[in-house]
C-alpha cells in the first residue's frame, strides 16, 4: 500500500505524517524547532522522520507533499525569506527529498495548502470556488477557483489579511494601519480587550482569542464586546472577499476560529447588510472541518494537486 508522505513546518515544529489517499493521516510525528536550526540538520531529521512515519503506517512513500509558513517558492521549490529559520533561506527541500526519495515532491504555502485540502477533502468538497481564511496570530488564506490554486503575479501568494479594514486602526506590520490582520487576529483582538480592561481584570495579561470567546460564553460584558467587536471586523473583510470573488464557500480556519461556531450568526448577519448586490444566500459560510491534523493533510493534498490525477494541465506553469 503507497500512501504521501506530509510535512508541515510551522514556526514552533515540523510535523510529519504519512497520509492515504482520502485524506486520512495513517501515522505522524512531530518536532520542535529552533532558530538556530541548520538547514542539514533539519533535513536529515525530516527525513528520517519520514521514514519513520512510513514504517509505522507499514506504507511506501509515493511521494512527499511540504506546506510550509513564510515565503516560499512552490515552482523552485525554494524558501525564502523565513524569520524563523534563517539558516533555511533559499535552501531548496524538494530537491533534496526528491534526491533522498527518489520520488516527486512539491511545496506550498500552508494557506494554501490548507485551502486546497478543504477543496479537495474537507468543507469545500467538491465546490469549484472555495476562499479559505485562516485567523490566528495572523490572517492568511488561499483561493481555489474554478478548480485552480489562484496565483498572483509571478506565482505570488496573496495576502488577504493585508487589505485595510479601517485606516484608524493600529498599525500593521505591513506598514499601513488598520490591515484585517491588526485587527481582526488573535493578537487585536486580545489588545483591545485589554486596552478596555481595569488593571484587576482576571488574567488580563495573559488574554487570548480562546478565553475571551470563554468568557463571553460565560456571560462577561467585556469579553462579549469584544467578540461582537471581533465579528464586526471578521465580517467586513469577509465581506469584501464575497464581494470581490462570490465564492460557493469560505471556510474559515485557524485558532482564534475554534472558539467562533456559536457566533457565525452573528458574522452573517453583518454580511446580510454589505453583500446587497450579490447572491449571498449562495454562498456557503462555515467552519474547516479537517481538525488537528489540517496542516498534513493540506500538505499530501499539495502533492495530490501538482501530481495526483486531478492535476490542473497548467500546473507546471509559473504563472498558472
Amino acid at each position: 500500500m503507497s500512501a504521501i508522505g506530509a510535512v508541515d513546518i510551522g514556526g514552533t515544529k515540523i510535523a510529519v505524517g504519512a497520509v492515504n489517499h482520502d485524506g486520512k493521516v495513517l501515522s505522524k510525528l512531530e518536532s520542535a524547532t529552533g532558530t538556530n536550526w541548520g538547514y542539514v540538520q533539519g533535513l536529515e531529521l525530516v527525513a528520517e522522520m519520514l521514514r519513520a512515519a512510513a514504517t509505522t503506517a507499514g506504507v511506501e512513500l509515493r511521494g512527499i507533499g511540504i506546506g510550509s509558513t513564510g515565503p516560499v517558492d512552490p515552482f523552485t521549490g525554494c524558501f525564502g525569506d523565513i524569520d524563523f529559520l534563517p539558516q533555511w533561506r533559499s535552501k531548496n527541500p524538494v530537491e533534496d527529498l526528491a534526491r533522498i526519495f527518489k520520488v516527486q515532491v512539491a511545496l506550498e504555502n500552508d494557506a494554501d495548502a490548507a485551502a486546497l485540502a478543504e477543496w479537495g477533502w474537507g468543507a469545500g468538497k467538491n465546490k469549484s470556488r472555495l476562499v479559505y481564511v485562516t485567523v490566528g496570530t495572523g490572517i492568511g488564506g488561499g483561493i481555489v477557483l474554478d478548480g485552480k490554486l489562484y496565483r498572483g503575479v509571478d506565482g505570488a501568494h496573496p495576502e488577504i489579511g493585508h487589505h485595510v479594514v479601517d485606516p484608524a486602526g493600529p498599525l500593521c506590520s505591513c506598514g499601513f494601519h488598520g490591515c484585517w490582520e491588526s485587527i481582526a487576529a488573535g493578537p487585536g483582538m486580545a489588545a483591545w480587550l485589554q486596552g478596555q480592561a481595569p488593571a484587576d481584570y482576571p488574567g488580563r495579561a495573559t488574554l487570548t482569542a480562546k478565553r475571551i470567546y470563554e468568557l463571553a460564553s460565560e456571560g462577561d460584558v467585556l469579553a462579549i464586546s469584544a467578540v461582537k467587536r471581533e465579528n464586526f471586523y471578521l465580517a467586513l473583510g469577509l465581506a469584501n472577499l464575497i464581494n470581490l470573488f462570490t465564492p460557493d464557500v469560505i471556510v474559515l480556519g485557524g485558532s482564534v476560529m475554534k472558539g467562533a461556531g456559536p457566533f457565525l450568526e452573528n458574522i452573517r448577519e453583518t454580511l446580510r447588510l454589505g453583500c446587497r448586490f450579490v447572491p449571498l444566500e449562495k454562498v456557503a459560510l462555515t467552519l474547516a472541518s479537517l481538525g488537528e491534523n489540517a496542516n498534513l493533510i493540506g500538505a499530501a493534498r499539495v502533492w495530490h494537486y501538482r501530481f495526483g490525477l486531478e492535476a490542473p494541465a497548467a500546473s507546471g506553469v509559473r504563472n498558472a
